[in-house]
Order: structure tokens, then C-alpha cells, then sequence
């Protein structure tokens, strides 16, 4: 199943809180996922950079981290979301205002903004997302072991239906191998790069970055 872009937020069986975002595409899967000074960026690979004239939505930072909160989304949305969020906004009303205030993609598909959000030492994890017909943001229980996800397409709507009871990672680079072809993710296709951040012991984030084996082109 095609499902496009995926934000996901997770827990492992030794508690340690995760942010996945993932690049899914048909149209441009010519892009990966670079590390820059206090965020992971989507940008085209070398060779393809004038994609970006063609659909000006395909390069963004698409994970921030800020005052202990992890923020992965599919667009402009990620640094207000982390600006609201250092600002001392809750997670919820930064997700709507912001989100609302973009709203979705004016490219040829509405692409929805979708985006995902945990809090070290915190048990919750947040997934929103914005379409041409609503408006969605929900809070999740996380519990060891437990991931859920929303995506652009298909399963785009937060709901404990779309998630994962085996998760378990112990690294971010880790995580990166999970969302792009591992348990509930296996059979989303056409995976590009993912970028994840997951929880320290220490109460920070490890970050990480991969390109998937073989995408969709």
C-alpha cells in the first residue's frame, strides 16, 4: 500500500521515546535526509536539485529538537511547531495553530501537513495532521513497545488502528531501519530516507539518518 509521507511516535520495551518521520514518493523519491545544526533536513540528492522548481514542498527541516521535545513533520510546519512549543505553548495548541494557520499543501495533490511530537520523560506522544477537509491532532498513551503513525495518504486520520505492539528499538539509527521496512511498516511502499530521533538515558535525543536500500523510482 502507497501511503506517501509517514510521521510516527513510539515507545520501546525499554521505555525510551521516539520520532520517526519517513519519505515515501513516487513522484520524487530523489531526495534524502541531512543532519544540519539542530535539525534533519529533506533535500534533493545530488544531480536532482532542480527538482525543487518543480514542486517547491519537497525540501524542509523535517526534525527539530527544542527544550526537550522531539518534532517530526512533511514540511514548513516543523520549525513553528518547535518555536510555539519552546515558547511554552502545549503540544496540542501548538500542533493546531500551526497547522491551521499553513493548512495543507497548495501542490497538485492537497498534500496534507501531517507532524508528530514527543517529550522526554513524558509518556504521551502527539500526532497531527491537516487535510483539505480537516483538521486532526491527538494524543497517544505510550506504552513500551507501542508506535502509532499518520500518513499523507490512505491511513491519514490519528487512530490507535494504525500502529505497531512490537516496536522496539535501541538506537536512532535504529528507529530509521524500523519506519522504513520493519513491523507495521513493512508493507508501506515505495520507502526514500527516514529521519528519527530517539530518547537518551540521560533524558536527551539521539538523532539519525538513512536512505532506504531500495526506493520507489
Amino acid at each position: 500500500m502507497y501511503v506517501g509521507r509517514i510521521v510516527a511516535v513510539g515507545r520501546s520495551k525499554a521505555g525510551r521515546l521516539a520520532a520517526m518521520y519517513r519519505v515515501s514518493s513516487r513522484s520524487f523519491p530523489n531526495r534524502r535526509a541531512k543532519v544540519n545544526d539542530g535539525a534533519i533536513s529533506i533535500i534533493p540528492k545530488e544531480g536532482y536539485e532542480s527538482d525543487i522548481y518543480r514542486n517547491p514542498y519537497i525540501a524542509y527541516n523535517c526534525l527539530k529538537l527544542v527544550d526537550g521535545y522531539a518534532v517530526a513533520t512533511n514540511g514548513s510546519q516543523t520549525d513553528p511547531i518547535a518555536e510555539k512549543l519552546e515558547d511554552g505553548m502545549t503540544v496540542r495548541d501548538a500542533l493546531s495553530t500551526v497547522m491551521l494557520a499553513l493548512d495543507y499543501e497548495r501542490d497538485s495533490y492537497n498534500t496534507p501537513r501531517i507532524a508528530a511530537v514527543v517529550k522526554s520523560g513524558n509518556g504521551s506522544g502527539w500526532l497531527g495532521i491537516v487535510r483539505k477537509d480537516a483538521l486532526l491532532v491527538r494524543e497517544f498513551q505510550l506504552d513500551p513497545g507501542s508506535a502509532f503513525y499518520v500518513c499523507t495518504y490512505e491511513r491519514n486520520a490519528p487512530s490507535t488502528h494504525h500502529g505497531d505492539n512490537a516496536f522496539d528499538v535501541d538506537s536512532a539509527a535504529a528507529a530509521c531501519d524500523y519506519v522504513l521496512g520493519q513491523g507495521a511498516f513493512a508493507e508501506l511502499e515505495r520507502p526514500v530516507t527516514a529521519a528519527c530521533a530517539l530518547e537518551t538515558e540521560t533524558g536527551g535525543f539521539d538523532v539519525a539518518v538513512k536512505d532506504a536500500a531500495v526506493n520507489g523510482a
